[in-house]
């Protein structure tokens, strides 16, 4: 036995590791895939200041005053005036929906009282499920309706140009009125939580038994893929709507998160995104040859998912290639049905453009389940 350090020896060693990791490629690409994908993301994704933000108008006035507070709202560079609704329930449809962020109602007679100094209202309704989305357009509203009528507030106008603002801004932040957080995090959590326990569990399903040499039995016997499938995914779909029952309640109960809508409605659509999930997670199990490349692509699907969904960052302040991948993603449809159903009460109708993505994404992971499924060891 030799006693002292040999070069030969160590830097043996290290070239075989070097080897270990080029046969590993899925270990090697995480290795660098990560860190590029989290350098992307935080650097060209990422926007805690959302501007653009879709808007309807409904104008009641159409008067040379109301058609100024619109252009000076756009160029704010906050809001995006995106279509013009004929009366107050289009407006509610659109923003119970989450289509539009904001709904800008110019009463009639508007223009009227603001020349006679009757300070008119100027009433701004905010989707403020997400506080942190809405903020700083709020925050912009009275410089930018000042800017827009200085213009026009002149000559004999001038003397309603002084403090107090001509007119009188008043924003109702709906379903969130006092800008809570926790009816935010809350529900996010709910998502994030199912898809990385839902992903990482079933994930390990297959791989353990391949690990273990207890695969070999199912192999052995006729059933389908599809049985494979479903008869792992059963027993998880069980434990994750127990997961949800528990996390709810403590919502309801510690944070006093409202509950507005169906609560049948709400079970069906975290039935839908535990099916997506634990869809995903015996694809990943089929294609892993171990229960450490299976952590890993779960972990690869976990972080743009947390990060593209709208869960820690405004959805809407990402460029658009961004919020295209992340509608790909099943937690960005779900958040919106949570909230949709917990603080706004929708509906089914209200949800459908929500649940569709999900069905389909749980499809085609399924169907590309199935293709790699093997029936060998190999």
């Amino acid at each position: 036995m030799s006693g002292g350090l040999s070069w030969s020896r160590w830097s043996g060693i290290i070239i075989k590791e070097f080897i270990q990791l080029r046969r590993d490629r899925l270990t090697f690409g995480m290795v660098i895939g990560i860190p590029i994908l989290q350098l992307v993301l935080f650097g060209f994704a990422i926007n805690a200041d959302p501007k653009r933000l879709p808007t309807a108008l409904l104008d009641a006035d159409r008067s040379v005053y109301g058609r100024s507070i619109v252009q000076g709202l756009q160029n704010s560079g906050y809001f995006r005036i995106e279509r013009e609704v004929a009366n107050e329930g289009e407006a509610e449809r659109l923003i119970a929906a989450g289509t539009v962020q904001f709904v800008v109602t110019i009463p009639e007679n508007f223009g009227r009282k603001l020349v006679r100094g009757e300070r008119p209202v100027l009433l701004v309704e905010a989707d403020a499920t997400d506080p942190s989305a809405t903020g700083n357009a709020i925050a912009a509203l009275g410089p930018a309706v000042r800017s827009a009528l200085a213009r026009d507030l002149q000559g004999p106008l001038a003397r309603l140009n002084p403090v107090p603002d001509p007119v009188n801004v008043r924003v109702h932040r709906r379903y969130n009125p006092e800008g809570v957080s926790a009816f935010n995090i809350v529900p996010g959590v709910l998502g994030t939580i199912l898809t990385m326990t839902m992903i990482l569990m079933t994930g390990l399903a297959m791989t353990r038994e391949r690990e273990r040499g207890t695969f070999e039995n199912l192999l052995a016997t006729p059933a389908l893929p599809i049985e494979v499938m479903t008869g792992k995914i059963v027993p998880y779909v069980l434990i994750g709507l127990i997961q949800v029952t528990l996390l709810l309640a403590a919502g309801l109960v510690i944070f006093e998160v409202p509950m507005v809508g169906s609560v049948p409605l709400l079970y069906l659509s975290v039935f839908l995104f535990i099916a997506a999930n634990l869809s995903l997670g015996i694809t990943f199990s089929s294609i892993a040859r171990n229960q450490l490349q299976s952590m890993q692509m779960t972990f690869f699907f976990f972080l743009p998912s947390i990060l593209l969904s709208g869960f820690m960052f405004p959805f809407r302040g990402m460029p658009e290639w961004a919020q295209w991948l992340g509608s790909l993603l099943p937690l960005t449809h779900f958040l919106h049905l949570v909230r949709g159903i917990m603080l706004k009460g929708n509906g089914f109708v209200e949800l459908w453009p929500n649940i569709w993505p999900i069905l389909a994404f749980m499809g085609a992971v399924i169907a590309f389940g199935l293709l790699a499924y093997r029936r060998t060891l190999d």
